[in-house]
């Protein structure tokens, strides 16, 4: 069943909007070439095209002045810091400072001014300086990129979403290893923690903010 059949069963119940606000921010989630890469355990044909994506996205962002915040996943190599997390989810073990498949995607490289944020769980808030940071910036939307959308995205959503965030979610530049847990996530985003829209809406949301 597709996300549009999914809506259509609840709507009037949770199809509503949020929209963007005033100042937003680009978080780009775990864009690292574990899952991109053919052949490593993480791999997913579906992030290889979120990547793609969400270049032009980027690009608009910073032409405005807008906030790129970048997240990826680091362990000590005993990963005593990742705790249960890396019980359930062993291959995340790997990722440790020098393994060249826990670094951000060429084809999205981190630009000067923006940050990279490193996280032990799945949220990009869990543990991090994220909520912070935004708040004294003044950011009030997040457009939320990355993967996977099951995952590390949806978990995002919702905290964003609890931190008293705009949570908007371009759906092409959000991938994962299935079609199945995406269009059900997505949906479950759109229902709940934020508004899933199509990329082109954001563009257009992001060249009318002036320049700073």
């Amino acid at each position: 069943m597709t996300q549009s059949n999914l809506q259509q069963n609840y709507s009037g119940v949770f199809d509503g909007r949020i929209g963007f606000g005033k100042k937003p921010a680009v978080l780009v989630v775990d864009f690292i070439l574990a899952y991109t890469t053919p052949g490593a355990a993480l791999y997913a044909d579906g992030v290889v095209q979120a990547v793609g994506e969400t270049v032009a996205l980027l690009d608009r962002a910073r032409a405005k002045g807008i906030p790129v915040i970048y997240t990826k996943v680091l362990y000590h190599p005993s990963g005593a810091d990742g705790g249960i997390f890396v019980q359930k989810v062993p291959v995340l073990r790997t990722m440790i400072p020098g393994e060249p498949l826990a670094e951000i995607v060429p084809e999205l490289p981190p630009a000067e001014n923006d940050v990279i944020l490193v996280k032990q769980y799945a949220s990009a808030f869990f543990g991090t300086s994220l909520a912070a940071m935004l708040t004294a910036q003044g950011v009030d939307t997040i457009i939320l990129t990355g993967c996977s959308t099951s995952g590390c995205v949806r978990a995002t959503a919702v905290d964003g979403m609890q931190y008293g965030f705009r949570v908007i979610v371009p759906r092409e530049c959000v991938g994962d290893r299935h079609p199945a847990p995406h269009e059900a996530n997505l949906f479950d985003i759109h229902s709940k923690y934020g508004d899933v829209v199509g990329k082109g809406e954001v563009l257009e949301y992001l060249e009318n903010i002036p320049l700073p």
